[in-house]
């Protein structure tokens, strides 16, 4: 379990900014959970605290009740915390294989690599022998960088925005991804997303805005409070004439 208390993040500089407030949060094993909200509310900030990327202003945060606070990158990696980014990075002149390989030398498990790939929907024998480049579309790297963290065998993975910059049908595979690698393995998913899809794999949906957590529940309580918002905002623009040849609901 990953437990956030009391954390805050202020910005460095005279004129200091306190993007995250006193956050305090549980993430139990297993579990698959949802971060949204609005742009700027402190979303991918939470993401980075986690990883270590930012450092807490105040607070603590606790793994397995080990105090990782201080902790960088590396070693909250190596306690089994993993981190991937909007736009995965490119590697040329490296192979998919071998970035699976060098992915699992962190886990004492033996590793599958072509299992590897089947579970993210992809064909180890198509993929296997492809530069980690350019060749590779935004759908495809996000997969193999999913099937990076499955290699490692995580304790707790984040995915910032993993829908960023794919187009329809990988954003469809990629959700079938997530659905899949849940039930097979035990590593906790934190996933921040603005996307209804992603929100339906939830089995807790934590909403932030202007740096604090507004709600947090299981994922059909908060969905219903998201979509009912939706349509009395849409309902009430249809009434002051706003958006006349649109269907509302509610």
């Amino acid at each position: 379990m990953l437990e956030i208390q009391g954390v805050s993040l202020e910005t460095d500089g005279d004129n200091r900014v306190e993007i995250l407030k006193n956050i305090n949060l549980k993430f139990y094993d297993k579990k698959i959970y949802v971060v949204t909200g609005p742009n700027g509310g402190g979303k991918s900030s939470l993401a980075k605290i986690i990883m270590g990327v930012y450092n807490t202003t105040k607070g603590k945060i606790l793994l397995d009740g080990q105090d990782i606070t201080t902790m960088n990158i590396t070693e909250r990696a190596r306690l089994g915390i993993g981190y991937a980014f909007q736009s995965p990075p490119r590697f040329k002149g490296i192979k998919v294989k071998d970035l699976l390989k060098m992915a699992a030398s962190y886990n004492p498990e033996k590793v599958n690599i072509c299992d590897l790939l089947y579970d993210v929907g992809l064909c180890a024998q198509d993929y296997l022998n492809r530069d980690v480049d350019t060749s590779l579309s935004g759908g495809e790297m996000k997969r193999i960088e999913i099937a990076t963290v499955l290699a490692r065998n995580l304790k707790l993975a984040v995915f910032d925005e993993p829908e960023a910059g794919i187009d329809l049908w990988s954003f469809q595979k990629l959700a079938e991804t997530f659905k899949n690698i849940h039930m097979k393995y035990d590593t906790t998913i934190v996933i921040i997303s603005h996307q209804e899809r992603i929100m339906e794999l939830a089995d807790e949906i934590i909403l932030m805005s202007n740096g604090t957590i507004s709600a947090q529940s299981e994922r059909d309580i908060i969905l219903a409070g998201i979509l009912n918002t939706d349509a009395c905002a849409c309902s009430t623009k249809c009434e002051k004439g706003v958006g006349q040849n649109v269907e509302c609901i509610g």
